[in-house]
């Protein structure tokens, strides 16, 4: 908790079993082999695309530190897959072959005060191929940048600023970031194709990005705490802004001393 509160992102090591990667990466070659051939891709709403990538809604090695780390009156936000093959060039792609430094959120940006952005939502990332050196289009973050009032001197993820680190991590490591860290997605130069898996967790009352509501496929025998997270608990729209504790199966994983607030 110290740790995530004071660098706003977490690499947790050999999460995945290798089985469960290589099924992942399986899932992922069956996507893709439906899309148009591209140097990058940024495909929302994974989790409707492939049951495989589904199961990791409610990823028992992970979600534990999720909820005591945002809370336990939270859902899936949005899960997108990001490829990118190797690029040299620089070319660009209409999926974008990597992004700009920036905080995630809405457009407008989320209210700051005192120039700092509040954790609104957490991201869990699932590494499926070897991101264990640097320049192989990692993710680079600014640690501590979600704490205090920053503006980068510049926004080009070319160029390099004081402090950044490029998050490095092999198949089956999970990286967990705050959506307030400043962050950018990197050009890949190496020989390695960068596959990763977003997951975003947010509180139950915002609205997600990849649906309105989620399908009735994921819902399909869905357990109490997987249907929470799909934003399902109740026909009573107020129960989304304030639920009863029976509502909130996730709660039986929360282990802070509070009853909300992010990294208790």
């Amino acid at each position: 908790m110290a740790e995530f509160r004071e660098k706003g992102y977490l690499v947790l090591p050999g999460v995945l079993p290798a089985e469960k990667v290589a099924r992942l990466n399986a899932a992922v070659d069956e996507i893709l082999a439906g899309e148009p051939d591209s140097l990058a891709y940024n495909i929302y709403n994974s989790v409707e695309r492939h049951p495989e990538i589904a199961e990791l809604i409610d990823e028992p090695t992970v979600l534990p530190l999720i909820v005591n780390l945002l809370g336990y009156n939270i859902q899936l936000h949005i899960s997108h897959l990001t490829i990118r093959k190797p690029n040299p060039n620089n070319e660009k792609t209409a999926s974008h072959s990597f992004i700009n430094w920036h905080q995630d959120g809405p457009h407008p940006q989320f209210p700051r005060i005192g120039g700092v952005t509040s954790t609104y939502y957490i991201k869990t990332c699932y590494i499926l191929s070897d991101m264990s050196q640097p320049n192989r289009g990692n993710t680079k973050v600014l640690p501590g940048s979600h704490n205090k009032p920053f503006q980068p001197q510049h926004t080009d993820v070319n160029g390099v600023l004081e402090g950044e680190v490029q998050v490095c991590g092999r198949p089956g490591d999970v990286f967990v970031f705050a959506q307030n860290l400043w962050h950018s997605g990197a050009p890949n130069h190496s020989e390695f194709t960068r596959r990763q898996l977003f997951l975003g967790y947010s509180p139950i009352w915002m609205r997600p990005i990849d649906y309105r509501t989620a399908s009735q496929r994921l819902l399909l025998d869905a357990t109490p705490i997987r249907r929470q997270l799909l934003g399902v608990i109740d026909e009573n729209p107020f129960k989304y802004y304030v639920p009863g504790d029976a509502l909130l199966p996730l709660k039986s994983l929360y282990f802070g001393g509070g009853e909300h607030s992010v990294y208790e």
